[in-house]
């Protein structure tokens, strides 16, 4: 069955950087594309950027675009997300999940604050 699993999550200061990733098992990976979400306490799930099977294209919402960058590696069927100049408007849950269905992992937390 479809595994999604995010790590990286934490604390860190504003205009600080981190680096999530999500693992994904059960399906052919490069096949298909992979999304960011996420959801900040008392908010609506918000996309967060997604990116092609080969990489390409790669999207951004408003909020974290010259911020954040999207990435996978096929050959470890593991999409990225590296964060710089956090927010702590980008206090949230963060989500992967495959464009096209309702499947996303359990989440990681991204804290930011003083």
């Amino acid at each position: 069955q479809v595994q999604l699993v995010e790590s990286g999550g934490g604390l860190v200061q504003p205009g600080g950087s981190l680096t999530l990733s999500c693992v994904a098992s059960g399906f052919t990976f490069a096949n298909y594309r992979m999304r960011w979400l996420r959801q900040a306490p008392g908010k609506g799930v918000e996309w967060v950027s997604q990116i092609g099977g080969n990489g390409q294209p790669t999207l951004y919402g408003a909020a974290v675009k010259g911020r954040f960058t999207i990435s996978r590696d096929n050959a470890k069927n593991t999409v990225y997300l590296q964060m710089n100049s956090l927010k702590p408007e980008d206090t949230a849950v963060y989500y992967c999940g495959r464009v096209g269905s309702d499947y996303r992992g359990q989440g990681t937390q991204v804290t930011v604050s003083s």
